[in-house]
């Protein structure tokens, strides 16, 4: 079982940035996909971005595409979530998690989220 642990959130004025990052326990990170994904007040969890083991792939959601980036450091069990030209629609509870399977199925494993609110 891995846990993991978001960090980084805040608040931002609109245009700023944000660094998110997920800290992951065990030794298995590396082989994990992994994902954020995003609650925003009162609506259901989204899709945001997620990227492969090796992090030779990822994909976004068309809303955060060009302005987001994630990225993964194996080194340090840490997932990334550079967050640029930020928009008050990125407000959210934002939330990592892994996959044993793809980018976009099987995510078994999650974290407790850490809040980002985006000021216009």
């Amino acid at each position: 079982q891995v846990q993991l642990v978001e960090s980084g959130g805040g608040l931002v004025q609109a245009g700023g940035s944000l660094r998110l990052s997920c800290a992951a326990s065990g030794r298995t990170f590396s082989t994990y996909f992994m994902g954020w994904f995003r609650q925003p007040p009162g609506k259901e969890r989204e899709f945001v971005a997620a990227i492969t083991s090796s992090g030779g792939r990822r994909d976004y959601s068309d809303s955060v595409k060009g302005r987001f980036t994630i990225s993964r450091d194996n080194t340090k069990n840490i997932l990334y979530l550079q967050m640029n030209s930020l928009k008050p629609e990125d407000t959210a509870v934002y939330s990592c998690a892994a996959s044993r399977t793809n980018l976009h199925f099987g995510y078994d494993y999650w974290g407790q989220g850490t809040q980002v609110t985006v000021s216009s």
